[in-house]
């Protein structure tokens, strides 16, 4: 039977690999938006469509929401007002869209922090539960980090 520790090692290397480290699947969420400027960020291909600076809060969202739901916290704690997607006007400044990706950044720190603790003293194993919830968010980023590469993609091919 897997212990806690392996299980949660795991968790941890899938957590990273969909988020910034070097994975077999492609772009990882930080390659996926490393170079992007803050027109591509709020550009949308068409009105009502989510542009990449709406994509970064979804995903910084749900690692806080994942984050909590491990720990047992309280909502309302998301540095954002509202839940789930975030409105990014057109008209984003670099500070903002720098703060959005710190956020994302420090999301995804806090939810590795939540997930080591699983592996904490007395705890001989992980829940399926928590373990669905776990491999479920690294799912997600993959998810939008192939979003934001075709949005980048449509983004660039209008160009020409």
């Amino acid at each position: 039977m897997p212990t806690a520790h392996s299980v949660v090692d795991a968790l941890l290397c899938m957590l990273d690999q969909c988020y910034d480290k070097r994975a077999w699947h492609g772009p990882h969420v930080k390659a996926s938006i490393r170079g992007v400027d803050i027109k591509e960020a709020a550009w949308r291909p068409q009105p009502k469509r989510k542009n990449v600076a709406e994509q970064v809060l979804h995903i910084a969202y749900w690692k806080y929401v994942v984050r909590r739901k491990l720990r047992g916290d309280k909502r309302g704690s998301f540095p954002l007002k509202g839940t789930n997607w975030f409105a990014v006007s057109t008209r984003l400044s670099e500070a903002l869209w720098d703060e959005y990706q710190q956020l994302l950044a420090d999301q995804h720190a806090e939810l590795r922090k939540a997930v080591a603790e699983l592996a904490g003293k007395g705890r001989p194993s992980v829940s399926a539960e928590k373990v669905h919830l776990i491999s479920g968010v690294a799912a997600h980023d993959v998810y939008h980090a192939g979003q934001i590469r075709l949005l980048r993609a449509m983004y660039e091919s209008r160009k020409k």
